[in-house]
Order: C-alpha cells, then sequence, then structure tokens
C-alpha cells in the first residue's frame, strides 16, 4: 500500500497533524523488528485494558518511524505527522476496507472451525504456474489481523487469499466488510471457540456471514449443520460441495480429515477453473514455526513451511525476539512466485537481511548465488539443501540462533534434521500462541496498571525454561518466579534480564544470586540477616527483597506475631530494600474453604499494610494466584502471580483456557499376537482375542505414570484410542491398536494432549493427582519444541 498520512485521515475519519508522510507499511507491536523490515512504517498506537502503547512513542521515533496513527495526540517532533482517532482498530479495519476496495484481483476468503490455514497452504501449492498471488500470512484471521494482512497487498497480485476467524457473534460482519470475498471457502466446522455461541447453528450462521457477496462457494457436506445451512441459505450462488469430489485413496493420505481437506482443495480448484490437483501425498504444512535446540549450542528455528517477503519479514522479527544476546544466521532458499523481477526481490531480501542484523547468511539456490553481492555481512552459498547439509561449517551455526526459511521444493526438513540436536523419539511440543492466549485471558480480568509475575519454576512446570521466560519477557510480565537460584542463573545466562525472584532462597545461594542480580524471597529473620550480610560483603546497598507472610499455609514465612519487629528492623537495614510483600492463598481453588481464604486475605491485608506504612518507600503488594485472579478480585493489590492458569488450566475446566503441552512419539514396532498370549513384564498383559499390538519409546523414565498401565490410560493414534497393554516398562510401553485400522510403524502417537478425552485432567483423575505432578514429571531427556506462530 502507498498512502499519504492526510490520505489516510480522510479515508478512516481522523484528524490530521504535521508532516505528510509516506506510508507503506503498519507497525502494531513496538517490540518488533517491523519498521526495521519495512518500507514507510507507520506505528498504530492504541490504549488497551492492560496497556498503552503510546508509551512507545518515543521508542519508535528512535527508531526511525515517523508517520503515526494514534487515539490521542502526541508530541511529535518536526518532520513527523499523526492522524487522531477515536478507536485504532476501528480505523484500521476502515482503511484495510477502503485497500481492499482497490484490489482488482480475485479474493477469496476461508472460514471454519479448524484447517483454515492448512487448506490456506495447499490451495496455494496447487496455484497456477507463474501466477502472482497473495495469502495472509500465518494466521492473521483476527479483528486485528485481518485488516494487517489486507494492507500488505500491493495491489498487482491476480489472487488474494484471506483467513477469517471469529469466536464471538458480531465479529464475522466486521471481517467481512474488510475481505468482501469473491469465493468463500469453508472448512470444518466444530466445538472450537464455542463459548460464546447457544449451539453449533448458531455458530455456523455466524460464519456464513462472511458469503454475504461471494458469487461462488465451496464447503463440505460432511460438515453438519453446516452443508445444510449453506445448501439452503446460498441456493443461488455457485455452490461446489467437496463431498461429491473423488475421494483421495487411504493409501495416499491416511487421515480421514486430511482426505476432507483434499476434497476441499479439489472442489476449489474446479471453481476456480485450475488443473485438478495431482495428490501424491498430504502436503507436509508444518502449519507453526518451531524452535528447538541445535548442534553445538544453537538455537534452532524452523520456519520453513513457506517463504515470501510477509513471512520473511515475520520470521527475521522472531528471530530477533529469540535471539536476544545470540548472533543471528539466516539460511534462505531461493524464492519462488513472488511475482516480482528478480532484480527486486533480491534487492528487497538483502535490504531485510541487512536491517534485521544478520551477520552470517546461507543462500541455497543459483539466483541467491547471482545476487551474492547484495549481501554485505558474513556469506555462502550452496546450489542445493544437500550440499549445505554436507558442507556447512560449525561457525555458521555454532552458539547462534539460526532461521531456517526456505520453499518447499529445498526440502528443508533435511536440513532441519541435521542441524537439531539429536534426542529420541519422543518429545513434548509446547504451544506458545496457547501460552500467551491464557497470559491475555488471565490479564484481561485483572484491574488497569495491576502488574503480574509468571511462575516459571521447575522448568516452567514441565514446559521448558529460557523459550516461556524468552516469551514472558516479551509479553511484557513483570516478574519471573523460579524455585532455585540455579534457574535464575541459568535464564540469567540465556540472556533474559527482567526481574527474576528466588522462592527457595538458602544462604548457599546468596552470592551466587547477587552476582547474577536474582531477588530472594526472604520469608525469617535468619535469612533476612543472612541475605543483608551477603549484600554486605558484596559491597552493595538497597538490594531488592520480596518478604514472604505467613497467612495460614504455615510453610514458610513471617508470623503475625513478628511483624511489629520487622517493622521496626526494615527501616534501619541499608543494605536491602522491599521491592514486594506477599502470601499464598492455598485454597483459592477449594470453595468449600472460602471462608478460610477471605480470612487470610484480611490478615495479610493488616500484615502487609503494617509493614507497608513502615517503609519510606512504596512497595508492591500481592497475594492473588491463578485461582484468585478469577474468584477473589478484592485480593489483585497491586499485582499478581500467574502460575498452572497460564499452562491452560484453572480451578476448574475452563474452555476459555488453552492447555499448552503435547507428549508426543512414534510407533516403533507392531506384533501380531494370538489369543491367550501375555504383554510385558509380569505377564501382566493377558489377551482375550487376538490382538495387534504396538510399542511406543515411552516409559516412567519419560514421565509416563506406571499405574497407567494395564488399561487404565489410552493414547491417541490414527484417530483412535489406544489402551496401555500391560505394565508400563521404564523406556517403553505396548498399546493395543486392534480396532484402529491403517496404523503403521513410524506413526505419530499423542500420550496426552488438549483432545479431550487425551488431556491432563482427565489423566489427573485417572491418577488421583493433579496436573502439576503430571507437567513436571515430563523427563529432561524429552526434548522440548516450541511452537508459534
Amino acid at each position: 500500500m502507498k498512502y499519504r498520512l492526510s490520505r489516510i485521515a480522510a479515508i478512516v475519519g481522523g484528524t490530521f497533524s504535521g508532516t505528510d508522510c509516506e506510508v507503506q507499511s503498519v507497525v502494531t507491536d513496538s517490540r518488533s523488528l517491523t519498521c526495521e523490515l519495512s518500507t514507510g512504517p507507520m506505528f498504530v498506537a492504541m490504549c488497551g485494558a492492560n496497556h498503552d502503547s503510546h508509551d512507545y512513542v518515543g521508542q519508535m521515533l528512535d527508531r526511525g518511524v515517523r508517520a503515526f496513527l494514534t487515539e490521542r495526540p502526541v508530541d511529535l517532533p518536526a518532520g513527523c505527522g499523526c492522524v487522531v482517532v477515536a478507536n485504532a482498530i476501528d480505523a484500521l479495519q476502515c482503511l484495510a476496507a477502503y485497500h481492499r476496495a482497490q484490489f482488482r484481483g480475485t479474493v477469496v476468503g476461508i472460514t471454519g472451525s479448524n484447517g483454515k490455514t492448512v487448506i490456506k497452504e495447499w490451495i496455494a501449492e496447487e496455484l497456477p504456474a507463474g501466477m502472482k498471488y497473495y495469502r495472509s500470512p500465518k494466521s492473521y484471521n483476527s479483528q486485528l489481523g485481518v485488516p494487517l494482512s489486507v494492507l500488505m497487498l500491493e495491489g498487482d497480485e491476480q489472487l488474494a487469499i484471506f483467513e477469517a476467524g471469529i469466536s464471538k457473534p458480531g465479529e464475522m460482519e466486521r471481517l467481512e466488510r474488510i475481505i468482501r470475498p469473491d469465493v468463500v471457502v469453508f472448512t470444518s466446522i466444530g466445538d472450537a471457540h464455542q463459548e460464546h455461541f447457544l449451539n453449533l447453528e448458531q455458530k455456523c450462521i455466524e460464519k456464513m456471514v462472511l458469503a454475504h457477496g461471494a458469487a461462488t462457494i465451496i464447503y463440505h457436506s460432511y460438515y453438519e449443520p453446516l452443508g445444510r445451512l449453506v445448501a439452503t441459505h446460498f441456493a443461488s450462488r455457485r455452490l461446489y460441495d467437496a463431498a461429491s469430489f473423488p475421494s483421495v485413496p487411504e493409501s495416499v493420505i491416511g487421515n480421514e480429515a486430511s482426505r476432507r481437506n483434499a476434497q476441499i482443495v479439489e472442489a476449489f480448484c474446479a471453481a476456480m477453473g485450475y488443473p485438478a490437483p495431482a495428490f501424491a501425498s498430504a502436503p507436509e504444512v508444518a502449519m507453526r514455526l518451531e524452535v528447538k535446540d541445535g548442534i553445538n549450542d544453537s538455537v534452532l528455528i524452523n520456519d520453513a513451511y513457506n517463504l515470501d517477503l510477509n513471512s520473511l519479514a515475520l520470521a527475521l522479527d522472531y528471530l530477533h525476539t529469540v535471539a536476544l544476546a545470540r548472533p543471528k544466521t539466516l539460511i534462505l532458499s531461493d524464492i519462488a512466485q513472488s511475482g516480482l523481477s528478480d532484480d527486486e526481490l533480491y534487492s528487497r531480501v538483502a535490504g531485510m537481511v541487512a536491517r534485521a542484523g544478520i551477520d552470517t547468511f546461507v543462500g541455497i539456490g543459483p539466483k541467491l548465488k547471482s545476487y551474492a553481492a547484495l549481501i554485505t555481512c558474513n556469506k555462502t552459498f550452496f546450489p542445493s539443501t544437500e550440499e549445505c547439509i554436507e558442507r556447512l561449517g560449525r561457525d555458521a551455526v555454532a552458539g547462534r540462533a539460526v532461521l531456517l526459511k526456505g520453499a518447499r521444493e529445498y526440502r528443508f526438513e533435511k536440513l532441519a534434521h541435521a542441524l537439531a540436536r539429536k534426542s529420541h523419539t519422543t518429545v513434548l511440543e509446547v504451544d506458545l500462541d496457547a501460552m500467551i492466549h491464557n497470559l491475555n485471558y488471565f490479564r484481561s480480568k485483572l484491574a488497569h496498571g495491576t502488574k503480574l509475575v509468571a511462575m516459571v519454576k521447575a522448568g516452567s512446570y514441565g514446559a521448558g525454561d529460557f523459550e516461556v521466560a524468552q516469551m514472558l519477557q516479551h509479553q511484557g510480565v513483570d516478574y519471573l518466579a523460579v524455585a532455585f537460584a540455579d534457574e535464575g542463573v541459568l535464564l540469567r545466562e540465556r540472556g533474559i534480564s527482567m526481574p527474576i525472584v528466588v522462592l527457595n532462597a538458602d544462604a548457599d545461594s546468596f552470592e551466587q544470586m547477587i552476582a547474577n542480580r536474582l531477588e530472594p524471597e526472604i520469608y525469617s529473620f535468619r535469612s533476612l540477616d543472612d541475605f543483608a550480610a551477603a549484600v554486605s560483603h558484596a559491597g552493595e546497598t538497597r538490594y531488592p527483597i520480596h518478604l514472604k507472610l505467613d497467612t495460614g499455609m504455615h510453610r514458610l514465612g513471617f508470623m503475625e506475631e513478628e511483624i511489629d519487629r520487622l517493622c521496626e528492623l526494615l527501616p534501619v537495614r541499608p543494605e536491602v530494600k522491599v521491592a514486594t510483600i506477599f502470601s499464598h492463598l492455598n485454597c483459592a481453588d477449594m470453595p468449600e474453604e472460602d471462608a478460610y481464604t477471605r480470612a487470610q486475605i484480611a490478615r495479610y491485608d493488616r500484615m502487609s499494610g503494617a509493614i507497608a506504612a513502615s517503609l519510606p518507600y512504596p512497595v508492591i503488594r500481592h497475594t492473588a494466584n491463578s485461582a484468585a485472579i478469577e474468584r477473589f478480585p478484592e485480593a489483585q493489590y497491586d499485582m499478581c502471580r500467574l502460575g498452572l492458569g497460564l499452562y491452560g488450566f484453572g480451578w476448574q475446566h475452563n474452555e476459555a483456557l488453552r492447555p499448552v503441552s503435547t507428549l508426543r512419539t512414534r510407533i516403533v514396532a507392531i506384533k501380531h499376537l494370538a489369543a491367550g498370549e501375555t504383554v510385558g513384564y509380569g505377564r501382566a498383559g493377558r489377551l482375550t482375542r487376538p490382538s495387534i499390538t504396538a510399542t511406543i519409546p515411552v516409559g516412567y523414565a519419560d514421565g509416563l505414570d506406571r499405574h497407567l498401565g494395564c488399561g487404565r490410560w489410552s493414547v491417541l493414534v490414527g484417530g483412535g484410542a489406544a489402551p496401555i497393554v500391560g505394565r508400563v516398562c521404564m523406556d517403553s510401553c505396548m498399546i493395543d491398536i486392534t480396532d484402529i485400522p491403517g496404523v503403521g510403524e513410524g506413526d505419530e502417537v499423542r500420550i496426552f494432549s488438549p483432545e479431550p478425552g487425551n488431556d491432563l485432567e482427565t489423566m489427573a483423575r485417572v491418577l488421583d493427582t493433579i496436573p502439576y505432578e503430571i507437567m513436571t514429571s515430563v523427563s529432561s531427556r524429552v526434548k522440548r519444541i516450541y511452537l508459534k506462530e
């Protein structure tokens, strides 16, 4: 896009002032590299429930931004311009709708409960060669994401594909006014985001608003009631029921949902007059970026499922976020079907590489090699992925943050495998987007200005340490809390700079804590004296500490009768400064103990209030945990602590939260056994019928509890539930796949996941325990893989 600020003001009904800058891109996140990676950026400042990005206008000025769209007047130096509007998201939607109206190509809108991004990427694979097209990046399908993606249109594309996602009634009407699709593709319909709809039919009708003005509609009548409603409401349109197209053989695409997706893609190609797809297999669409440990102490960011300039900019931005102090390496392949001349395309690529601070560039393919002179950092080139794997030097990856960004034909999955630190087949996938969703859910419960401390002890409840901490730092959480000093030291060594509280601080670790700027929980006069002595020995004063009060749990903390003495002592201890005063509501998740919890809150209020009044400076008070954030708003004070809720579990089952972890493995062996045979140690698995069993490499040494054996737990494989047969072994267990057709060696198995019935809450009930215990039991030998849009 290219608009002057004065034109934007006229389009959105805003007030323009200052220099009439030309705007070619939009930046909404002050933490991102978008302003460095794009041309003519306009920073959009918004007031949210728990943030105000107007506070970052000065920072954006320092980074070279000169155009702004704000919700209130801001002071800007000469050479800058601003458009002031009442609501920034409304203004962006209005601007995007205008930009869409100027577009003369065909617009495709995709909506549904699941599969939107998969089908979008699959359609992109099947487009005719040489067609210039645009597809919205990743899952930009929200009230903010849709206008941002529409504004990325350059205008000369033949085809543009956008996703549209909703979570409540009324949202699709706004998205339809922006996208105005000529063609609509409906994917599946299901229970995802159901909580704000009365029933499935209401959700279908809301999603169908996207097709208000569409001439062509593709749907699959398998998904009811969507199929019936589309056929009834849009009888006069060009309808393509994907169910009427041939089903891809199970031998080609084994998963039933993927075969239906293939039919939808085939129906789309028929509707558009494109050649019919020649399905050899389902596309390997890793829908989200993966972060994992790489060889030679590197961090590997695999975002190789698609490649265009927009997705490259987003990936470089994420590389910047993850890298922190690490040097950055980009491994990039030639870019196909950009619609640009090679000169313009690779000139843009070179500019992005320079502005992103890449210091080592690895190019794969003949086009990049021919434009090598444009790349100014350390660089090396290979004609093929295979040669890169054979010849890439250790220095290109050792200790670095490495981004893989390749077109599909370059098969970067081979390169990702070669560069990943080897571990056994079982992995724990951690969904960082789900974690951000949970964080924002709890933030929405807080009063404006209330701070937040995130619990990342025990390796973030088993989810991993640095990657979760890095995400929380990027999301603007105020404090992190760890259990022991060693956990905090590791985060410091990996580049985490935000305040870190150590909850189990002991005298033996005080010197190490001070050296790494870690802040201790002080829970007794002895711990106070010992830490003050350590601070004095280090030559410091006014070192921040966090006072723990015992309001009823009787684990750690100052008792109420000790408060008067503490109030006398703290003002005359120059070595320390109280940063926060806190306690723990140990029954906040138990309604039957609410009277006790309210008495705790009252006791905490008295104790912390007395301490705060005795100090000559302000302190932060906090006592609410995840359950109390939801159940006791009066306990919010200045800050709240988010623990289990961050990882997707509430004080009771909560559909609004998204569990973040999936434990996956693969089948390594299959056996056909006769009735009467036995399986496993002690012959505990006794077969009563001819059976097919599969061995999976996960056992109690990986965190799979032995009490889940002998049919007490079923894993998911091939779309069905397979019970564990016999006892769980140390490194493996056996499952019964007799009733699940088509399962083979190498097939994926989910031990636990967010899937209902396969989830941690259900497993915890089977084991008569809590999700905490299961999460923290996943062994360190199980590799963590982090997923991010």
